[in-house]
């Protein structure tokens, strides 16, 4: 089908034709003109306003069967005109079926009506009369109609079919329709609908435009669905009302592309949805399928409409016209991203709070590498600590520079500590590592696995005798996106009383990190410290080239490849199950700028070798807040056999 680039990825479009009220037959022209740029563009779902045919502002006209006449003559014409563009064209106008005028829309594929859908919910208050010109679609019985000489599914009706694999059904529901309690979409999305099509009228209000931003994405939602909807423009009667011209396309509560208001000239709006997504989201959220059983005898009073598409490869090579986050864990917006790192920084402090006021424990150890974790969690303690009432001499900070510090982390960590004005101390722990690398009978110079352990391990233990001497709580330091490729040490660092870190990606440590700095919680003194550590390379600092040097020698990065990488193929991978194919996919999209195809396949085949073989590591972790809708933690979201091996996901990267 034109329109499916591949991967469960569908082309739809929203378009705003300036209409002439009460003239079919100019507005099929003007009609036919966006049909052919939404074909041009390749659009596999295009949606029209409203009584776009005749033009919504009508009124008492739409009595007149003169225009009535027009608006089904013109129908003809249009479907003659759209027989040999492979597009679901849905189309609307006042009809007469049943002896009775209803506000309907008209869904065809190939110049062939598929089914229509009449108004169910019409406005009549203030500004609105409809229900002086039509019946409600809630009176018809359902069944056919006659209509161009052809029977035709009549009724609240979900056209079926299937993708490459992915359902795709549609329903459609009619301006005032949304804005009911319960809205057919609610329904139709039961029914099977995974993309509601909405052709409206809404005028235009102080505030009105907002609003209905939020109700379309909140109703995409709410129905696990996609959601088109295309609105009445400036060209309509001005008598008493003014129409924007809204266009709106959304997913699953985000408003992929929106249309300028208030447009000279026709307006046309595209964007991509993802049926992937969808059907990952229904399957795996129990309270869509729980309504629909509880909701199946009206499910059963709704029809289904099935219709084939032609079989044709997705083009996975078109340009996307929906845009793909390369950092989907941090919102792109300095507004909302400020927003996300305070809802960040308050559940993990709420979370230690609670937990030292359940234990009774007023002491908190951590060690303090200079690095972005170890940085977090202290913030996040002292913050608690402050919440609670508690001096802070309760936060023992320890800083442990061994076989390959640098410097310039070492003094990160002093300068944090001090300007935090904590109780900290320093312990060396070179000698301590020496020891045990005689004692195992290690060479003490081969810069193995074990080399790297042991100096990991000894920090932990510090921290825990140091926690049951001071009766303290040892609060972890690891991150998310380090769990993910088990990027710590096997009861070291991967070990603590209670892990505040744990659900919160690299990519956005750093901007809770930078939130936190400007925020001016703890003032200036510490802003400049936080802003040390937010630029220093990220580093184990496990291994070196040489002793007493200055700066970092083991970066991270160069060892495992880019978080930005990992931390976009963690979430794609997790939140939304895609496969090797369509996370490649999706990354060159989001990176091209950045990364070529080889790169990005590398360090995909190695987050799946690590994923797959550490999951030991996150089968046994300790406990720790959630804070977003990706998590690793074996008690609330991920479990997973530890001896499965990632062949199938790797061979299907070879095959790309």
């Amino acid at each position: 089908m034109k329109g499916y680039l591949g991967h469960g990825l569908l082309r739809v479009g929203a378009g705003v034709p300036q209409v002439e009220v009460g003239d079919p037959a100019e507005n099929l022209e003007e009609i036919l003109k966006l049909v052919t740029e939404a074909n041009q563009k390749n659009c596999g779902v295009f949606v029209l306003p409203e009584l776009c045919l005749t033009g919504y502002t009508c009124r008492d006209l739409f009595e007149q069967k003169a225009l009535l006449d027009a608006a089904r003559e013109s129908l003809g014409k249009l479907m003659e005109k759209t027989a040999e563009i492979d597009m679901l064209l849905l189309t609307s106008l006042p009809l007469r079926l049943m002896g009775n005028l209803f506000n309907c829309a008209l869904l065809s594929y190939r110049g062939e009506p598929l089914g229509i859908t009449a108004k169910r919910y019409l406005p009549n208050y203030r500004e609105f009369y409809e229900k002086r010109q039509f019946r409600s679609g809630a009176s018809a019985s359902g069944g056919t109609v006659e209509l161009l000489g052809r029977e035709i599914p009549f009724g609240s009706l979900v056209f079926q079919s299937e993708i490459d694999g992915y359902q795709l059904g549609l329903g459609i529901e009619i301006c005032e329709d949304l804005w009911a309690p319960i809205p057919p979409s609610s329904y139709l999305a039961l029914k099977g609908a995974n993309l509601i099509l909405n052709p409206s009228a809404s005028n235009a209000l102080v505030g009105k435009r907002q609003y209905r931003h939020q109700l379309i994405a909140q109703q995409s939602a709410r129905a696990l669905c996609g959601y088109v909807y295309a609105g009445s423009g400036p060209t309509e009667s001005t008598t008493d009302t003014v129409y924007e011209g809204e266009a709106l396309i959304s997913e699953n509560g985000k408003i992929l592309s929106s249309s300028t208001p208030f447009p000279r000239k026709a307006e046309l709006i595209v964007s991509e949805i993802d049926l992937g997504l969808l059907e990952h989201e229904r399957h795996n959220l129990s309270p869509f399928g729980d309504n629909k059983d509880l909701e199946r005898e009206r499910l059963e009073e709704m029809e289904t409409v099935a219709f084939e598409l032609p079989d044709k490869e997705g083009e996975s090579e078109r340009e996307l016209a929906r845009t793909i986050d390369p950092h989907p864990f941090v919102p792109s917006g300095e507004e909302s991203r400020a927003e996300r790192c305070k809802e960040i920084f308050s559940i993990q402090t709420t979370a230690l709070a609670k937990r030292l006021d359940y234990t009774g424990i007023s002491n908190c150890i951590l060690g303090i590498s200079g690095g972005l974790d170890s940085t977090l969690a202290l913030l996040v303690t002292v913050k608690a600590f402050q919440s609670m009432g508690l001096d802070r001499d309760g936060v023992l900070a320890v800083t442990m520079p061994g076989l390959a510090t640098s410097e310039r982390t070492r003094s990160n960590a002093v300068s944090l500590m001090e300007a935090l004005d904590l109780n900290w101390r320093e312990i060396d722990i070179t000698k301590a590592c020496r020891q045990h690398f005689a004692d195992i009978g290690h060479d003490g110079e081969t810069q193995d696995v074990t080399y790297e352990n042991v100096q990991a391990r000894e920090r932990t233990q510090i921290l825990m005798d140091l926690a049951n001497k001071e009766e303290g709580l040892v609060v972890g330091t690891g991150d998310l996106s380090e769990l993910a490729l088990g990027w710590c040490t096997y009861n070291g660092d991967h070990m603590s009383m209670y892990a505040v870190n744990v659900d919160v990606p690299k990519t956005l440590v750093k901007y809770v990190i930078r939130w936190v700095a400007e925020s001016g919680f703890f003032g200036e003194e510490v802003g400049q410290a936080l802003r040390e550590v937010i630029e220093t390379p990220i580093t184990p600092e496990l291994t070196q080239r040489e002793e007493g040097r200055e700066e970092i020698d083991q970066q991270t990065e160069e060892i495992i490849g880019p978080y930005e990488l990992h931390d976009f193929f963690l979430y794609h991978f997790l939140r939304y199950g895609f496969s090797p194919e369509k996370i490649m996919f999706l990354a060159r999209r989001a990176f091209a700028d950045r990364y070529g195809s080889g790169e990005i396949e590398k360090w995909l085949e190695l987050f799946y070798d690590k994923f797959f073989s550490q999951q030991f590591k996150r089968s046994c972790l300790p406990d720790g807040p959630k804070v977003g809708s990706v998590s690793l933690s074996p008690r609330t979201d991920w479990r997973m056999p530890s001896d499965v091996p990632p062949s199938l996901w790797k061979d299907r990267l070879k095959d790309i």
